[in-house]
């Protein structure tokens, strides 16, 4: 069934009335978020989305209203009017009322115009509030545990409390707080808020989160008690695999004020500060790495309620402020946000039982239990057993993963750690003496809570598969920060990993403010020099002991500072992003562009290359340094176009055909290979634009055969994995990069789907013939492999970005086939609304279903057809509603759409769609013409290099 404007077009093509709904904007977001509160953006931008069922709906212009008073919307007391502005932009319009105040919530609605006619209704209101956006907005002071401490190990997590009165009706309550370590916070025994590891991972020494919170409802009349708990975490935990402790500081910090405002006007503010009180809880150690130790026996009943007696607590400490500039966070917080039933639950031949979850995941377990007091319960955690049945943990390295809970005694206990978290898939349970069942044991899933945004799925189960462990491996791993793995002793920002990873995260989820948040971090951490650190908050450096290598600046990682905030610029039309990290992506280019030297070629320092390719088929650093070089002044310099700096713009374009000369004498050969022919080094030339155009084709078959004679197999790393598809694709190689991607023996894809895993591996032998790879390399949950997601939803899905209209303003609609699949169903949430591809094929016909949202338009690309064949809703397609134009472009047959819904037909050969041009085993010969004029080609090429005119 299909709907179009006014009328619903049936399967069998009947039509039947339908009433189109009225246009009114809806979706209201403030910075990317639904009614945010604690935001200290000075000047917010605001998007909406259009709703509507007709076709080819583009708003003309809109009216944004917004005041601080909601009844106000209604009449003239606005603090902004924007009147009737003529502009299709309904994303990120910036707040251009009068300066925006701390603390003050603001209401805005908005209505548009998609023509002459009258304008839509009025959206429902929406709302922003703001944080606390001036120093001398705090009254809070620093306070810790008034006990020393022995800062070599993890100590007993404190709490703290503190008595207050609230004297009236209350009419609104705000809590803002922060740490150093992380904080759980308590208001009259009720935790407020279901965030977790919060303040949140930043550069702790120079940006330092604060969280908002409402807690109207939690005051009580009368007496009342804030309480908090603290832990170690990143702050100062054991962070990196050096087994380094207290890597931003050594003593734990509440930083935290309370504001209640009444009814009658009054406000009052408790805050932090020598009045509140401290004691040891349960919590006797808490560790990222290594886990959670609790003794319920010690933990003060009723601590933070209005009723518990603390004469016995003592005072605490006040120390010196934070150096760091106080931020609202702008990422989505981390949650709970599934909890899963175990699917085996055996005994353990050590003793103990074995809980298999069913898929690894991150988080822990919540364990029901009964039993004496003082009876003490481990629970150790891996993502994969041995070869007799136990926890295999040589991966972990140095991280214990192990939490410990010793009993109350009371006739039902529930454990649940407060401070660490856990990558796994199997959990051993040991000191238990009672009978457990599955019902017992429940696996919490934390993550931060990002919005899924992308959906994929086609005929075949594997590639289905495929696709859920990059989402399960993106979940686990995008927790406060872009970690590489979430189970051994690093968890770190690994800058490469975000760079490669980034385009397919912006597909399955929204990103956009996740990496924003780390970015900021990202410049903040750069060095002087500009390079980048290899980790991102930099915990490993920098080092400056002799023979240490410096931490920072490798390329394919540092060039994460400008990569991923182009990828933001592209998926969410966010020029902000751009203005705000520019002056981090510029200093990165010039780092290495001072590195490579007079010659444009990068051989200088530390360099991670293609790191873990397969079958160990590694590349010359210094290539793969010298392609980064380029594809990051290239980016540079269309993000200058973007900002209006045109001189910049040059000098950086002028940059790239520099350096893309430079690679041609250095590693181009004259006959048109590369003098380091590994299939990275073919797939980074070819992509990244360094090969001379008449020579592509030759370096493609290269790469085609170099496939072909390892079996229809890959042997990239990081680095070369995820544009190896797309190389393939791009250049008539489509069947052959479907068969690297439905490969599923060792090297593949697939190859860890059919050893049972349930996310993304590391290493593309994680296990292989049963034997575990390298202990040291060896995560199972760790998703840069997954970066060939972007091209699935590219490909196969069809849905493909426009850099040169970002945010799906406009996307080209261009599924590639396979005979393989017989239909493959994909949708993508953009910042305009639903972006939907629905394709099908059998023997005779292929069909493609799209949607695409009001205020946006689409090339939909239909292969391997002409003009006269294709159907659009059952009809010849022509120029109407929708259509704006089509024409025959090669074999293929491109339509023009606006918004709207539709559906094209067409009937296909038994042959198929698409076949690749060197799909045959063995490569089809050049006719003379093309032979004649690759050497004509080759020559010029040559000439070119030695008068350096290329």
């Amino acid at each position: 069934m299909l709907v179009l404007g006014s009328v619903i077009l049936n399967s069998g093509g009947a039509v039947a009335q339908f009433p189109a709904l009225a246009l009114r904007p809806g979706d209201l977001r403030t910075e990317y978020l639904a009614n945010p509160i604690g935001i200290d953006v000075s000047i917010p931008r605001l998007s909406w989305k259009l709703r509507s069922t007709a076709r080819d709906v583009s708003q003309a212009a809109f009216q944004v209203q917004v005041t601080t008073d909601e009844s106000a919307l209604f009449g003239t007391d606005l603090v902004w009017d924007s009147g009737r502005v003529t502009s299709d932009q309904s994303i990120h319009v910036p707040y251009e009322g009068v300066a925006l105040a701390s603390r003050v919530r603001y209401f805005w609605r908005v209505r548009v115009w998609t023509g002459d006619e009258a304008p839509s209704d009025w959206s429902e209101p929406a709302y922003w509030e703001m944080g606390l956006l001036r120093p001398d907005d705090w009254q809070a002071e620093w306070i810790g545990p008034g006990w020393e401490e022995d800062l070599s190990v993890s100590n007993p997590a404190p709490l703290m409390r503190r008595r207050f009165v609230s004297s009236g009706r209350v009419s609104s309550a705000r809590i803002y707080a922060t740490s150093h370590g992380l904080y759980e916070l308590y208001l009259n025994g009720t935790r407020v808020g279901d965030r977790l590891f919060t303040p949140g991972f930043t550069s702790y020494k120079k940006r330092l989160q604060y969280q908002t919170y409402d807690v109207t409802e939690l005051i009580a009349t009368g007496a009342n008690v804030l309480g908090a708990r603290l832990g170690d975490g990143w702050y100062r935990g054991f962070m990196g695999s050096s087994g380094d402790r207290n890597v931003y500081g050594a003593n734990l910090a509440l930083f935290t004020q309370l504001e209640i405002t009444y009814t009658d006007g009054r406000t009052e503010v408790i805050a932090t500060d020598d009045d509140w009180k401290a004691a040891r809880g349960s919590v006797l150690s808490s560790d990222i790495y290594n886990g959670e130790t609790q003794d319920a026996q010690l933990e003060p009943e009723g601590w933070s309620e209005v009723g518990y007696d603390d004469a016995s607590w003592g005072r605490v400490a006040t120390s010196d402020p934070s150096s760091a500039r106080l931020v609202a966070d702008v990422a989505p917080p981390v949650r709970r946000t599934e909890q899963i039933t175990p699917i085996e639950l055996r005994p353990s031949a050590s003793g103990g039982s074995i809980v298999d979850m069913g898929e690894n995941i991150v988080g822990w377990v919540r364990l029901r239990v009964r039993g004496e007091a003082g009876d003490t319960i481990v629970l150790r955690y891996a993502e994969a057993l041995d070869d007799t049945g136990e926890l295999y943990t040589a991966n972990l390295r140095d991280a214990a993963q192990t939490d410990s809970y010793t009993l109350r005694g009371d006739p039902e206990e529930f454990f649940e750690p407060h401070f660490t978290f856990h990558g796994f898939r199997y959990v051993a349970i040991e000191g238990y003496r009672g009978e457990l069942d599955a019902n017992d044991v429940t696996g919490i899933v934390v993550h931060s809570d990002l919005e899924n945004t992308g959906s994929f799925e086609t005929s075949d189960a594997a590639i289905n598969q495929l696709q859920a462990n990059i989402v399960r491996s993106q979940r686990g791993n995008f927790l406060d920060i872009p970690t590489d793995c979430p189970q051994r002793d690093e968890r770190l920002g690994w800058t490469g990993d975000a760079q490669l990873f980034g385009p397919t995260a912006c597909f399955n989820m929204g990103a956009s403010g996740f990496f924003t948040k780390w970015l900021r971090d990202l410049a903040a951490d750069q060095r002087v020099d500009g390079a980048v650190p290899w980790v991102v908050p930099d915990v490993l450096g920098p080092r400056t002991s002799d023979g240490e290598v410096e931490p920072a600046g490798a390329a394919g990682w540092g060039d994460a500072a400008v990569i991923v905030p182009w990828t933001i610029y592209v998926r969410y039309g966010d020029v902000r992003i751009l203005e705000e990290q520019y002056d981090s992506m510029r200093r990165w280019v010039d780092y290495a562009t001072t590195e490579a030297g007079s010659n444009l070629i990068w051989e200088t320092g530390f360099q991670f290359g293609d790191w873990l390719p397969a079958r160990g088929r590694s590349t010359r650093t210094d290539l793969i340094a010298t392609a980064y070089l380029a594809r990051s002044s290239d980016i540079l310099s269309r993000a200058a176009m973007v900002l209006g700096r045109v001189d910049d713009a040059r000098e950086y374009r002028d940059l790239f055909e520099s350096v893309r000369k430079a690679f041609g004498k250095q590693f181009v050969t004259f006959s048109g290979g590369l003098r380091e022919p590994t299939q990275t080094a073919y797939v980074l030339a070819v992509q990244f634009g360094l090969m001379p155009t008449a020579m592509i084709p030759d370096t493609v078959r290269r790469l085609a055969d170099d496939i072909r004679e390892r079996g229809t197999h890959l042997s990239t790393g990081f680095l070369g994995t995820p544009y190896i598809n797309d190389v393939l694709t791009d250049h008539g190689y489509a069947q052959l990069a479907y068969s690297l991607l439905l490969q599923d023996s060792y090297p593949s894809w697939l190859y860890p789907i059919s050893q049972g895993a349930t996310t993304m591996w590391e290493s593309w032998d994680g296990i292989r013939d049963g034997v575990f790879g390298d202990p040291l390399l060896n995560s199972f949950n760790h998703y840069a492999l997954g970066a060939v997601g972007d091209w699935m939803y590219r490909t196969i899905g069809g849905i493909r970005p426009d850099p040169e209209r970002p945010a799906y303003k406009h996307a080209w609609i261009a599924p590639v086939p396979d005979d393989r699949l017989r239909y493959a169903k994909t949708t993508l949430e953009t910042m305009y609304g639903t972006l939907r591809v629905d394709w099908g094929k059998d023997t005779t016909a292929f069909t493609l279903n799209t949607e695409v949202p009001p205020n946006s338009s689409a090339s939909v690309r239909l292969p391997g057809t002409r003009v006269e064949d294709v159907l659009e809703s059952e009809a010849r397609i022509e120029i109407k509603p929708g259509i704006r134009s089509f024409r025959q472009d090669g074999d293929d047959v491109v339509v023009e759409i606006g918004s709207g819904r539709y559906r094209f037909a067409y009937s296909i050969s038994p042959e198929g769609i698409l076949s690749d041009q060197g799909g045959q085993s063995e490569p089809r010969p050049f006719p003379i013409t093309m032979v004649m004029g690759a050497i004509l080609a080759l020559f010029l090429w040559g000439a070119s290099v030695v008068t350096g005119k290329q």
